[in-house]
């Protein structure tokens, strides 16, 4: 695999956004529309050695825009829903950086959206500022109508609690297992201020031609792909098609941090909706998704949304 970079485009707005914190910062070299991660990691020291706030990713985070994230910024920002925008994100993110992963799954009642940086130059505060952006870039596209349960951290607070109470808005945990962003399910179904399907399309394409020119036309969208494709098939079916062991798939996914289950439930989630959408029988659904019988199918749709087939088509 090639060597991780990030966006000149992202590195550029941090640059920029610490020259209006007051942090000068030497000009970015020229180059190539990306930078490799090392150089970012450069960066990011002399950001947090010239800088005198131990919170800095966060102050950087609440001064980030959606344009900073490049066209995988665009394409969440003209997203229908929260949900479909953060569906997007985990996807497309590696345009952004290929120095971590996100993702998002359910603690209880909530959903959880986790971030894991690739690096240890200046881990805390980048965790903070990818959360943090994440907030606040939720709140802006939703016309500031999602709301947090709270942020979690793994690391110790790096200045007084109280401190991120106030910049984020919503409490903060710290030794938590996972750095993440904590919300109710309810907030998937925010529809976005700048919702445009259309022009969400045409960025699509442009996001996967981006993703075919870093070589990451990740394994888990190809998974996800035949699992849309064949929706009665399990694990080893889909590896089967692959040409591959169901334990290799299994490792292959978790290198980017997903798992069969997650990508399943997905596609079964979407392909789901939109044939109730459509007005299909409950029972057709059932069988076409490879259910064993109704009950099955409608207690996984309960998890998966937090409502019954028959009340999401109402």
């Amino acid at each position: 695999m090639s060597e991780p970079t990030v966006t000149r485009r992202f590195s550029q707005a941090l640059v920029e956004t610490a020259a209006r914190l007051g942090i000068n910062l030497p000009a970015m070299a020229p180059g190539e529309e990306r930078v490799r991660l090392d150089v970012h990691d450069a960066l990011w020291v002399k950001l947090c050695a010239a800088g005198d706030d131990p919170l800095i990713g966060l102050q950087l985070a609440l001064h980030l825009q959606v344009g900073h994230l490049d066209v995988a910024g665009l394409l969440l920002m003209s997203s229908e829903t929260l949900g479909e925008a953060l569906e997007l994100y985990t996807e497309y993110h590696p345009i952004v950086s290929q120095g971590g992963e996100v993702w998002f799954h359910d603690v209880g009642d909530q959903v959880a959206l986790c971030y894991a940086g690739h690096y240890e130059v200046c881990r805390e505060p980048r965790a903070e500022m990818s959360l943090g952006c994440a907030m606040h870039l939720a709140r802006w596209c939703s016309g500031g109508r999602f709301e947090a349960a709270a942020v979690e951290f793994r690391h110790a607070p790096l200045d007084r609690e109280a401190r991120y109470t106030d910049l984020l808005g919503c409490p903060v945990h710290f030794g938590a297992p996972e750095d993440r962003l904590l919300f109710h399910r309810d907030m998937l179904e925010l529809p976005l201020i700048q919702a445009n399907p259309a022009l969400r399309d045409q960025l699509r394409e442009l996001a996967d031609q981006s993703l075919g020119r870093l070589g990451q036309r990740s394994f888990s969208v190809t998974v996800s792909e035949l699992v849309h494709q064949h929706p009665q098939a399990g694990k080893d079916d889909i590896a089967a098609l692959l040409a591959i062991s169901g334990r290799h798939l299994s490792r292959k996914l978790a290198e980017e941090g997903f798992s069969f289950k997650h990508l399943r439930d997905r596609e079964l989630q979407q392909l789901a909706c939109r044939a109730l959408e459509r007005g299909d029988k409950i029972a057709g659904i059932s069988a076409e998704l490879g259910f064993s019988d109704e009950s099955a199918f409608s207690r996984s749709f309960r998890r998966w949304t937090g409502m019954s087939p028959s009340q999401y088509r109402a």
